[in-house]
């Protein structure tokens, strides 16, 4: 018989009282102390922790993978190391912490705290879920950075204008991890990707274009957020305009035709990917719009004189 919503609370809640959270074995007074090593099983690539109950203090630490933290039920404190200060992540809204980022959740409610946390291994973040983050330059450059800059210490806080969609595909979760079975690693991808979709989408709308913007810096964001797919007929669409106006526009403004402008933005991403992460070239040339691998290796060794492989080595 499946668990309840409660059921899969009370179970998972109680799991979460129980992890034994292992640490790396480093010298005292290395930047490392107290990071905590994946707590699931080395074959999950997802794993769901539920913490219930009225207070929590954890000592500060850093973990060795992604995790997006949200107050399903009451408000929660957070130490964050980089910015040497305590928010409060109220119900409704999401912390989202880096590998190796300084973290500590520290609070007191009257009131019982649910807080669910979605902890994802770092190979398979950047292989089933980047691509869903990705198009926006800040997201792109908050997920990879960790890779390049270990200890960069930065964190997101979203609040969720609505935020029924999160807490129905969170409590979708709960469910099936606190009922684990042979395929629940598979369930829980497509509820990941869905809700991480939903960070995206609330991340973007909580940032709005700067009114110093231009029509060029707009069309070069919007290329850079479709990096895969973007055509000169998408943008004069998107845009209102005749594709030839932004042809010319483009080139006036920077000196580039469009197809320079393209390569150069996928150039530049797929030297972050190759750099940043474990992803193979065949899977980073799909990400930044190459359906053939054989064109991005081309392409990659014209404009940077070497294989993609030899850049990344």
């Amino acid at each position: 018989m499946a668990v309840s919503l409660d059921q899969a609370f009370v179970k998972l809640g109680k799991i979460f009282d129980k992890i034994n959270w292992q640490y790396l074995d480093v010298p005292a007074g290395s930047p490392r102390d107290l990071t905590q090593l994946w707590p699931g099983d080395p074959d999950e690539e997802i794993m769901i922790c539920v913490y219930k109950g009225y207070d929590i203090h954890e000592r500060f630490h850093r973990q060795d993978f992604f995790f997006f933290n949200f107050a399903y039920q009451g408000d929660y404190g957070v130490i964050s190391y980089r910015f040497d200060n305590r928010i409060t992540v109220h119900e409704g809204e999401c912390y989202i912490g880096q590998p190796y980022a300084g973290y500590a959740p520290n609070g007191q409610s009257d009131t019982e705290m649910i807080i669910i946390g979605v902890l994802i291994q770092i190979d398979a973040f950047f292989r089933t879920f980047f691509h869903v983050l990705s198009a926006d330059q800040n997201l792109f450059r908050f997920f990879l950075h960790p890779q390049i800059d270990e200890y960069s210490d930065e964190f997101i806080h979203i609040k969720f204008e609505d935020d029924f969609v999160v807490k129905r595909l969170l409590e979708l979760m709960v469910v099936e991890y606190a009922d684990k079975k042979e395929d629940t690693q598979e369930i829980l991808k497509p509820l990941t990707l869905a809700l991480l979709m939903q960070v995206a989408r609330q991340y973007k709308s909580s940032s709005p274009i700067s009114k110093s913007e231009t029509i060029t810096d707009q069309i070069l964001r919007y290329m850079s957020e479709h990096i895969d797919t973007v055509t000169l007929k998408d943008i004069a669409a998107h845009f209102s305009y005749h594709p030839n106006y932004i042809s010319t526009l483009i080139h006036e403004k920077l000196g580039e035709t469009f197809s320079e402008v393209q390569l150069e933005q996928r150039m530049n991403r797929a030297a972050s990917l190759l750099k940043g992460t474990n992803l193979s070239v065949e899977e980073i040339s799909a990400m930044v719009g190459y359906s053939n691998p054989s064109n991005f290796y081309k392409a990659f060794r014209e404009y940077y004189g070497c294989s993609p492989r030899e850049y990344a080595d």
